[in-house]
C-alpha cells in the first residue's frame, strides 16, 4: 500500500497560516507585560544598586519632527515652533539631574543613542547643554558610540558639524521608499538628492557608520518601486541598511487611519516586495541580519552575527554588551538587571513628575529567572536564526522537560519546512526567516495568538 504524503503547502497556504500576530521582541518581556507596579521608587533602588564599575548604554528620545508621517509608529509630535522643544530641553537636562542623584556614582557610559521624533530638530546649544549634562553624570569613554535618528529633509550641514563635534559617529537616515506615489501617500516626501546631500555631510564629519532606513509594505509600494528605491541607495554604500516592514496599527496610531488600507499591499505582495529587496542587497555584497538588517561584511554587526554576539534591544540589532540601557524623555524605556522601565509616554505627564523632584517613570517590569531563561531563547533566534536548547537549560539549571509544550507548538513549523530541529539544536530555515518572531512566540510564556496587540507577522 503507497503511504499518502500531504503535498508541501503553497506560500499563499503558509501565509494564510502563519500570518497572525506576532511581538517584534525587542525585549523579554515584552513591553505588554509592563505595570505600574514598577515605580519611580522601584527604579531608583535598581539604579543605586548597579555596579559603580560596569558600563551603561543612554538612550534619549526626542518627541518631536517638523512633519508627522502617517505610517510612524514612534511617540512623536510634528512641531512648527521651536518653543516646545526647547522646553523639552530643560526637562530633560532635569531628567539627567535626578539620575545623577540615583546612580552609585559617575558611571561609565560608552554608547549613547539620540532617537526619536527626529533629534536633528535639537539645535546646536541644545546639544551642548545636553552633552555637558551627560558628561557631568557619565563617564563618557572617548570613541563612544555615539548616535543619531535623523530625518534628511531637515537636517542641515552645520546640524551635522555641531554633532560631529560631540562625537557623533553613527546615524540612521529615514529613506522608507522614494517612489513619489508612497511618498504622497504617506505624507513624507523627500528626494534622493537631499539624502545624497545628508550622507555626504555625515561622511565629511567623520561619521563611520551609516544606516538607510527602508521600508516594504507601504500605500502603493510595489517589488519595482522597492528594487528601484534599493538600487538608488545602493549608489551611497552604506554600511547598513534596515529593511522594516510597515506595521498598520491605526487602533494604537490614530494618524495611520490617513493611510487608505485599499492602498496597502497584502501579505503575498509585502513577503515579495522583502524578498526581492533581500535578494538585491545579498547580490551586493550585504549580509543578511536576522530579521530584517544588512550589512557590509566588515561592519560590526556582521562581524557580530559571526561571532554569535550579536544582541537585540529597544533599538534593534545591536553591538551592545552593556547590561544596563538607561532612558531619558518621554516613553523612554530603559533596561537594567533588574528589568524593564518606561518613562511616562504623554509629555504633560512626564514634565508633571520631573517639576515634582520624581523620575518619571509610568510603568516596568521585574524580570523572572524564567524571564531571564526564555529571553536567552527568543534573543538567540531573533539574532542567530538558531539556538541550542540545552546550552541554554544548563545555564540556566533548567531540565529539557521545561520545553516541551515549546517543542510540540513546534511540530507545525518542522512539518512545514521553516523549522529544523537536529537534537537540541533548533534552526529556522531561509524560508522561516520572515515568520521567526512567530518561531519565538513558540516560547513566549506570555503570548496569547488572539490578543490582537500586535502587528502582523509578515
Amino acid at each position: 500500500m503507497t503511504a499518502i504524503v500531504d503535498a508541501p503547502l503553497t506560500q499563499a497556504q503558509l501565509i494564510a497560516k502563519y500570518d497572525g500576530r506576532a511581538p517584534r521582541y525587542t525585549s523579554y518581556p515584552t513591553a505588554l507585560q509592563f505595570t505600574p507596579l514598577v515605580t519611580a521608587e522601584t527604579y531608583g533602588g535598581w539604579l543605586a544598586a548597579l555596579p559603580a564599575h560596569e558600563p551603561v548604554s543612554l538612550y534619549l528620545h526626542i518627541p518631536f519632527c517638523a512633519r508627522l508621517c502617517w505610517y510612524c509608529g514612534c511617540n512623536t509630535r510634528a512641531v512648527n515652533r521651536h518653543e516646545p522643544v526647547g522646553d523639552y530641553v530643560q526637562h530633560l537636562l532635569r531628567e539627567i539631574e535626578l539620575l545623577a542623584a540615583a546612580l552609585p556614582g559617575r558611571l561609565p557610559a560608552n554608547a549613547i543613542h539620540f532617537g526619536g521624533g527626529t533629534p536633528n530638530m535639537l539645535n546646536a546649544q541644545e546639544l551642548d547643554a545636553i552633552f555637558a549634562a551627560l558628561g557631568r553624570t557619565f563617564d563618557i569613554a572617548p570613541g563612544s558610540e555615539i548616535a543619531a535618528e535623523l530625518d534628511p529633509a531637515v537636517l542641515t550641514e552645520d546640524w551635522v558639524r555641531a554633532a560631529g563635534g560631540h562625537g557623533l559617529n553613527r546615524a540612521s537616515l529615514g529613506v522608507q521608499n522614494l517612489s513619489k506615489a508612497v511618498q504622497r501617500a504617506v505624507n513624507r516626501q523627500e528626494s534622493f538628492a537631499e539624502i545624497a546631500a545628508a550622507v555626504g555631510w555625515l561622511r565629511r564629519a567623520g561619521v563611520n557608520s551609516i544606516n538607510l532606513d527602508l521600508m516594504y509594505g507601504l500605500p502603493h509600494q510595489t517589488v519595482e518601486n522597492t528594487l528601484s528605491t534599493v538600487d538608488a541607495i545602493l549608489a551611497l554604500r552604506p554600511e547598513r541598511i534596515a529593511l522594516f516592514g510597515y506595521a498598520h496599527v491605526p487602533w494604537m496610531k490614530a494618524h495611520q487611519q490617513l493611510i487608505h488600507e485599499a492602498a496597502l499591499p497584502g501579505p503575498a505582495e509585502r513577503l515579495e516586495q522583502a524578498e526581492a529587496a533581500a535578494e538585491r542587497l545579498a547580490m551586493e555584497g550585504y549580509v543578511r541580519i536576522g530579521l530584517d538588517h544588512f550589512a557590509v561584511p566588515e561592519d560590526e554587526l556582521a562581524v557580530a552575527l559571526a561571532k554569535g554576539r550579536l544582541h537585540r534591544n529597544f533599538q534593534g540589532y545591536t553591538t551592545d554588551q552593556a547590561k544596563t540601557l538607561i532612558g531619558m524623555g518621554a516613553s523612554a524605556i530603559g533596561s537594567l538587571p533588574q528589568g524593564y522601565v518606561q518613562n511616562v509616554a504623554q509629555e504633560l505627564g512626564w514634565r508633571a513628575a520631573l517639576a515634582g523632584g520624581a523620575l518619571p517613570i509610568a510603568r516596568g517590569v521585574a524580570v523572572t529567572a524564567d524571564d531571564r531563561f526564555r529571553a536567552e531563547i527568543i534573543e538567540r533566534l531573533m539574532c542567530d536564526l538558531a539556538v541550542d536548547l540545552a546550552d541554554v537549560c544548563a545555564r540556566h539549571g533548567r531540565a529539557d522537560a521545561d520545553l516541551a509544550g515549546a517543542r510540540a507548538r513546534l511540530q507545525d513549523f518542522v512539518a512545514d519546512g521553516l523549522v529544523r530541529l537536529e537534537g537540541a539544536q533548533v534552526r529556522v530555515t531561509e524560508p522561516g526567516r520572515p515568520l521567526v518572531r512567530s518561531v519565538c512566540a513558540v516560547f513566549d510564556a506570555y503570548f496569547e495568538p488572539q490578543g490582537g496587540r500586535h502587528s502582523k507577522a509578515l
